[in-house]
């Protein structure tokens, strides 16, 4: 199945690097690009893509109300966005992030992270930079709802989380545990449905309040 993208930033050197990126994977195709918020909202309400990639600076609507307006509380068939950013800055990322995003990335991530933060979108799973993981999570911009669970996480488990919430993607999990990538992705899915939690980055949230991971990778 091709993932369909969409590509939102004033910048059309930034739109076309995106654009390289994606479109040298098998998997990955660009339906459309804007260069403002408000062709943002009207390409993805038209094209309704698998993904959006959204940069907070544009003209007219910001990144951050395009996040709202497709994928925020209240939106019906809400849409997939990652944002896609220059400028680490906590206030961004709490309202992407509030706003409904799945996904923060500096733009200086790698196009491994960029690319592995669209296929992990499609699948309904969330990813951020991790630069900017263990600062977020310490301050605990994403409300985590779960308590401890009622079937306890294994040691392996715990293991995952505390790598989650240092921000390592699966691929860096599995290569710091010494496991395969299938076996991570199974972890990561136990996980979840032991702690009745949607995605890693509430996994690392709760791992963070929970105070399961208190010091640095």
């Amino acid at each position: 199945m091709t993932i369909r993208v969409l590509v939102a930033d004033d910048q059309a050197m930034v739109r076309g690097g995106l654009r390289l990126i994606l479109e040298d994977q098998p998997d990955i195709t660009v339906v459309g690009e804007a260069a403002d918020g408000v062709a943002a909202l009207e390409l993805a309400r038209r094209l309704r893509p698998d993904v959006s990639l959204v940069d907070i600076r544009m003209p007219g609507v910001d990144g951050l109300e395009v996040t709202r307006a497709l994928a925020g509380p209240g939106v019906a068939d809400p849409l997939r966005v990652i944002v896609v950013t220059t400028f680490d800055l906590d206030e961004y990322v709490y309202g992407a992030l509030r706003g409904g995003a799945v996904g923060f990335l500096l733009k200086d991530a790698g196009p491994a992270l960029l690319v592995e933060a669209v296929r992990a979108a499609h699948a309904g799973d969330a990813l951020i930079s991790p630069s900017v993981t263990v600062r977020l999570l310490r301050r605990l911009a994403v409300p985590v709802a779960a308590g401890r669970p009622a079937t306890p996480l294994t040691d392996r488990e715990l293991e995952v989380v505390r790598e989650i919430a240092r921000g390592r993607t699966n691929l860096e999990v599995a290569a710091q545990l010494f496991i395969s990538l299938s076996t991570v992705k199974s972890h990561v899915s136990g996980i979840q449905t032991k702690l009745g939690l949607r995605n890693r980055v509430e996994i690392a949230a709760w791992a963070w309040e929970h105070g399961i991971v208190t010091g640095p990778a």
